[in-house]
């Protein structure tokens, strides 16, 4: 039988551990292999555990094994202070990966800020704001200007992943961070923003197989960012709408997005030459001027009604069929991400470029490197390969 700690553990810290992580006592005994009411019995200090086991909830919590020695509990915000609200979400009971996602970028984008500063660089401003009584088309308009990529480079794309990295280096250049997070179900969160500033997060659910998919998430996030800084719409702890008046604001972030993707002259000009009536709009129609354009179906579906080419009827119809083709489908294979893809899907060029930089003039070690961009010091070669590449060589980012 393994010894206690030779120092007991501070129970409150151990209470404030888990439930900052997410963790109920059953999901963690079942980690550690013993039973829920040893947990309470730990966090009630009736029992100490091993030091193997606190080394264990360490790791499970993600937190440095000294913070459980603490006499008290650190201050920290809410979580959900940070980034917007998510339908389905409510704060404070998000899953211990989407906590642990949100947590690992929001240090990221602290550790953006600071190693700009220390290296004298300028910290990046986004400088886009939207308002709700505006027309998405017309919002769609200022963030398509902003973001600089005419609608020939769009169509000359020569595949959905240069169309992905195309879209999140232009997002990149006007100020937001753009990462990916792992581990979180895709019904919890396709995407979410941090509203924070400067630099505020534009992130993308590494889940989203499809690169189209990809895209529209997040030009999707960043339209929430635009509401966001026109005092439109508040972290998740702060924002009171609900039912109807929330689903408003998703269907505007939702039309804008698709106004960015295939602004309104391009889309009438490949609609007319098409000859295509209202009642020609199957599936396969569809598909063929959404792979034009380097985004999803369903993206173009919502794209077409925006713009009265049919209505909400006939897009509820042409969702129902859409939604049984895709059921039909065998689910895509994630295939496989080298280490050096997985970082640069994660953290993105700009954070991992702010980092090499901060290493090679010894701001930073190469161990503190290594944790930051979470990859072996081994692959720092490669690294720096991948990062002289031109966007959308190689596929896949993760």
């Amino acid at each position: 039988m393994a010894a206690v700690a030779p120092v007991a553990p501070t129970s409150s810290v151990l209470v404030w551990a888990r439930v900052e992580s997410g963790y109920d006592p059953e999901r963690v005994a079942k980690r550690l292999g013993v039973k829920p009411e040893r947990v309470s019995e730990w966090e009630s200090g009736e029992r100490v555990p091993t030091m193997r086991q606190i080394e264990e909830l360490a790791k499970l919590y993600h937190r440095p094994l000294g913070i459980f020695f603490r006499p008290k509990p650190p201050m920290v915000a809410p979580l959900a202070t940070e980034y917007r609200r998510l339908p389905g979400v409510t704060p404070g009971h998000e899953s211990p990966e989407l906590r642990l996602a949100v947590r690992k970028m929001s240090n990221r984008r602290e550790m953006m800020v600071e190693l700009l500063e220390e290296l004298g660089e300028t910290v990046p401003v986004f400088g886009l704001a939207a308002h709700l009584d505006e027309k998405p088309e017309t919002v769609a308009e200022r963030l398509r200007a902003a973001l600089n990529l005419p609608v020939e480079s769009q169509l000359g794309w020569a595949s959905e992943w240069e169309a992905w990295a195309s879209w999140r280096a232009a997002v990149e250049e006007i100020g937001v961070l753009v990462f990916q997070f792992p581990k979180v179900a895709l019904e919890e969160a396709r995407g979410v923003s941090l509203l924070r500033w400067p630099l505020p997060v534009a992130a993308v659910n590494s889940k989203e197989m499809s690169p189209e998919s990809r895209s529209f998430t997040l030009i999707h996030e960043v339209v929430h960012l635009m509401l966001a800084a026109g005092h439109e719409e508040l972290p998740a702890a702060k924002e009171n709408r609900r039912g109807s008046d929330w689903e408003t604001v998703e269907r505007f972030a939702e039309e804008t997005a698709s106004h960015v993707l295939v602004p309104e002259r391009a889309l009438a000009l490949m609609v007319s030459s098409s000859n295509q009536s209202a009642q020609d709009w199957d599936l396969a129609s569809v598909r063929k001027l959404a792979k034009k354009f380097r985004i999803t179906p369903l993206a173009m579906a919502t794209r077409l009604r925006a713009s009265g080419y049919f209505d909400w009827a006939f897009y509820r119809h042409w969702k129902q069929e859409w939604d049984a083709h895709v059921a039909r489908l065998k689910p895509r294979s994630g295939g496989f991400s080298t280490p050096v893809g997985k970082t640069l899907g994660r953290a993105g060029k700009p954070f991992t470029r702010i980092v090499l930089d901060a290493m090679s003039t010894n701001r930073i070690t190469s161990d503190q490197a290594s944790r930051h961009l979470d990859l072996k010091f081994e692959h720092f070669g490669k690294l720096k390969d991948a990062l002289r590449a031109r966007p959308g060589i190689g596929g896949a980012d993760e």
